[in-house]
């Protein structure tokens, strides 16, 4: 299989990540006789920086010929100053506009060597934490329109947060589709009693639940949601939501594994084009050092591989590599613990590379 994969390696950190996630993807193509080819853009500061704008128009051009997209992180203190339109955050939200990535899989998995670094008690995460949150990525309030205009003498700012039938449907379809490739349970999280969007979202949940009978279905309140994620975690296989509440809940699932250094995650289209990065951030604190945690890019690239390009044991085979290379102590600073064996950016990469 041959395809060609644009990376986007971006600020901070994100260069030596994706360095690691690439060289785990050639020795996944020469273990079983893949070629990946790789398209090189800048984005986020270092396109400011070099070109004035978050992404040139040829780079979006290249990102929208590939089979994927892989993404390091963007941004940091030094663009803090720009203005709002060439923010490098608005790199992102353009690339997954134009891209038409719409549905966010934010896998939340606490690997059992590192129970111990979970902040809940263990016997919450004895159990096993294994949840997909199924977010919303293109609606809502970050994609309404916006205005700050002055009323009886005093600034008033408004933010629109639409959503038509047919967003919610097409995610609530990934959503379904997802559980039933897993758990077959999903949970809506929305805010009916209050939001005319929710009580909407929560009608088209409905209707598309009658489509999946094998699907055991419920509605829960974004508010409880974020209390039963920290309270009982195990009880949660998918959980779907509009764009908002998922970026806020990810992030709070995200914690329940001890380091946001191990999570992926992809944005997908109706297609098989993706875009798949980590979740954390651009860490300029610690950039150059190579100190960073690269396992959460390195398994975007495995979802990579499961989602775009239908190689489900290639992405197994990763995913395997990981765990093998945690089972035998190693770690990054981020989940040293005692007795364990510290590992930086590359030797990590090295290692799961190694174990393919």
């Amino acid at each position: 299989m041959e395809k060609k994969i644009t990376v986007l390696p971006g600020d901070g950190i994100g260069p030596e990540i994706v360095a690691e996630a690439v060289k785990v993807m050639d020795r996944v193509a020469a273990r079983f006789g893949h070629h990946f080819s790789y398209t090189y853009v800048d984005i986020g500061g270092c396109s400011i920086d070099r070109h004035g704008v978050p992404i040139t128009e040829e780079g979006m051009a290249l990102c929208k010929g590939a089979d994927s997209v892989l993404l390091g992180a963007v941004g940091g203190p030094k663009w803090d100053s720009c203005p709002a339109e060439i923010r490098p955050e608005k790199a992102l939200l353009a690339v997954r506009k134009e891209l038409g990535l719409f549905a966010n899989l934010r896998p939340t998995r606490l690997f059992p060597q590192l129970a111990s670094a979970s902040p809940l008690k263990q016997e919450i995460v004895g159990q096993g934490i294994d949840l997909m949150i199924v977010r919303e990525l293109t609606g809502g309030v970050y994609f309404g329109a916006r205005k700050t205009e002055e009323v009886n003498g005093e600034l008033v700012a408004t933010d629109l947060m639409p959503y038509s039938e047919h967003e919610i449907e097409r995610i609530g379809r990934v959503a379904f589709e997802t559980a039933m490739k897993r758990g077959k349970k999903l949970a809506s999280v929305d805010k009916a009693n209050v939001l005319e969007t929710s009580r909407l979202w929560r009608k088209t949940m409905h209707r598309l639940a009658e489509e999946y009978p094998e699907v055991e279905y419920s509605d829960i309140l974004v508010d409880n949601t974020a209390m039963q994620l920290i309270k009982n975690p195990v009880q949660f296989d998918v959980l779907v939501t509009e764009n908002m509440f998922g970026d806020i809940l990810s992030d709070e699932a995200s914690m329940l594994t001890g380091s946001i250094g191990m999570m992926p995650s992809a944005s997908l289209s109706s297609g098989t084009l993706g875009m798949y990065e980590p979740i954390h951030g651009s860490a300029p604190d610690i950039a150059g050092q190579n100190r960073a945690n690269p396992i959460g890019t390195i398994l975007s690239a495995a979802m990579m591989l499961r989602y775009s390009f239908d190689l489900a044991q290639e992405a197994d085979a990763i995913e395997e590599a990981v765990n093998r290379v945690l089972n035998e102590g190693w770690r990054t600073g981020d989940i040293m613990q005692e007795g364990c064996k510290k590992a930086s950016c590359s030797e990590m990469g090295d290692l799961i590379a190694g174990k393919i």
